[in-house]
């Protein structure tokens, strides 16, 4: 991968630019340059390198990847990549209940039945899809992209999009300046942002990227409903070898219940823990947390340390050493929060395309979105592929391409699911979530609203090793450059949020990044930055902002 588009002839002018290296930016660029191989075709990604901002503890339906290589790489599953990215299939799988820090009821039998009899929660069913590390198989679709003549581009953060004219709603990017220091002045080395035009752009920037979420507003594309998210903080733990032969090569666990929905007594969060099967050794442990949980002292990684603890979870991973840690952000709005030009109906505009998480194609039922990412992003190659002579209908044959392809049914299906829960709660939204299919649509506030002042009750003594979790994560920045975490109005956080919520944003930053110093809350350590982008979601005030740093920095995620 190049390290310097200044090297390159033409990077100042491509036919086709995709910002956002992940598997579904990438499924595009193999899925275009497979049908047309003469396409330019740039892929740009503010990582480090791939896969090093690609986070999941990832089980993938394997129609999607089969979809995508078998027409693009001919013999592929004889490939020592394939046998080593997608080496694992799901053969046990536990979805379970933890009334409490031991003991676990079985669900997986209530998933087979609801299954069968045609209801919502079935899709929750993995057997038979692979286990994945999505940052190698993100490295993995990059080497193909490459081999296939795609110029692939790690270390640059694009910043904005040009205006174009017309069905051209864009004519290109501006990528992010380089060499500021941290009072916004030109140092020596001082390179102002390259404007890098195209005929057809796609935004595969993965969950609440910026460039997305500022062309939604600037194209007045819409949503039926508020995006609504959740945060996933994740460990590889390396474990002996008789705990993974105990655990199993091809077992992945789902929990809900303790430590964040105890029934009755609360608290009433959405979401659970998960464990996978990594290969060498090596279990993912997780917690995924819905944004919409009201304590303010709540830390996603104080519940991952009692999840960690719990009777059935600590047979397996006691004594073994953490050897990746990391933090993301999920959308999980679905279908109605996945947002679309008004008049055409189109997800994106002109010649403008969403893909993968960036749209919003994360199937909450199944608890996944994977599969959406790249079947999404091979979509919308085929698309252009058609449209390069005439760019501006991109959009809609994108569109008609998702709708034939059972996608956007898929999505419908689970269209109420979130909104359900996050409008009844679990006790009573989980059973209602069965129909939410053919329930009305339900109106549910942003996840910052739903904060009050109250005690994460299962919290005890004891504060997370933020430090330790962040060097986990191997994350840097360039220390002297403006700080991409920006606080609106301090004044805000004076008067309101210390005195309501005690800046609930130094207890749930997973890196640590906000402290209080004398009486003010700053970013002060924005080089911790993770990039999950929670802060901006989550603060109650809505006080938070976070804009694109410098190309090359942020977590550098290897096993994920």
């Amino acid at each position: 991968m190049s390290e310097n588009l200044h090297s390159i002839d033409r990077a100042s002018r491509t036919q086709v630019l995709i910002v956002g290296a992940g598997p579904a930016g990438l499924a595009c660029a193999i899925a275009l340059k497979k049908e047309r191989p003469e396409a330019e075709i740039v892929v740009l990604d503010k990582a480090p390198g791939l896969g090093n901002h690609n986070l999941s503890g990832a089980v993938l339906e394997p129609a999607s990847v089969h979809r995508l290589l078998d027409s693009a790489l001919p013999g592929w599953r004889e490939t020592d990549q394939a046998k080593e990215v997608l080496a694992r299939t799901v053969q046990k799988d536990d979805v379970l209940f933890l009334p409490g820090a031991s003991g676990a009821l079985q669900l997986h039998p209530l998933i087979k039945l609801a299954g069968l009899l045609g209801l919502g929660p079935g899709q929750m069913d993995h057997k038979g899809d692979y286990i994945v590390s999505i940052s190698r198989l993100t490295r993995w679709l990059g080497q193909i992209a490459e081999e296939l003549g795609v110029e692939v581009h790690t270390g640059f953060a694009v910043e904005a999009l040009v205006p174009g004219e017309g069905e051209a709603v864009a004519a290109g990017v501006r990528l992010v300046d380089r060499g500021l220091t941290k009072e916004g002045e030109k140092q020596p080395n001082f390179a102002p942002g390259e404007t890098i035009r195209a005929d057809l752009v796609v935004l595969a920037e993965g969950c609440d990227g910026l460039v997305t979420e500022r062309f939604v507003q600037q194209a007045g594309l819409e949503r039926e409903a508020v995006q609504l998210y959740s945060i996933g903080v994740k460990e590889v733990v390396a474990v002996s070898e008789e705990q993974y032969r105990q655990f199993g090569d091809d077992r992945v666990v789902h929990a809900l219940g303790y430590p964040i929905w105890t029934p009755v007594l609360g608290p009433g969060m959405f979401g659970g823990g998960l464990m996978y099967a990594c290969g060498d050794n090596k279990i993912a442990v997780g917690m995924i947390v819905g944004l919409d949980w009201q304590e303010n002292d709540f830390n996603p990684q104080d519940a991952l340390v009692h999840f960690k603890n719990h009777s059935f979870v600590r047979r397996f991973i006691e004594g073994g050493k953490v050897v990746e840690a990391g933090a993301k952000m999920i959308p999980e709005g679905g279908l109605r929060a996945v947002p679309r030009d008004p008049q055409t109906g189109t997800f994106g505009k002109g010649n403008v395309l969403l893909v993968g998480d960036a749209a919003g194609f994360v199937n909450m039922l199944k608890i996944k979105g994977l599969h959406n990412a790249l079947d999404s992003g091979r979509l919308a190659g085929e698309a252009i592929a058609g449209s390069m002579d005439e760019p501006g209908q991109a959009a809609r044959k994108y569109t008609a391409a998702l709708e034939q392809s059972g996608l956007v049914a898929e999505m419908g299906r689970a269209r109420n699911y979130r909104q359900t829960i996050a409008r009844f709660g679990n006790l009573l939204g989980l059973p209602l979530s069965v129909l939410s299919g053919v329930l009305p649509r339900f109106e549910v506030e942003p996840d910052f609203k739903a904060m009050r002042p109250r005690h994460y009750r299962f919290k005890g003594n004891r504060e997370f090793d933020k430090d330790t979790f962040t060097a986990m994560a191997q994350t840097e920045h360039r220390e002297d450059q403006p700080s991409h975490l920006r606080i609106v109005d301090p004044g805000i956080c004076l008067e309101k949020c210390l005195k309501t919520f005690k800046a609930p944003c130094i207890t749930f930053c997973p890196a640590g990044v906000y402290e209080e110093i004398q009486g003010v809350v700053k970013p002060a350590n924005a080089s911790n930055c993770l990039h999950c982008k929670t802060c901006q979601r989550k603060c109650p005030f809505d006080n938070i902002r976070w804009v694109v740093p410098e190309g090359g920095g942020g977590p550098r995620y290897k096993q994920s």
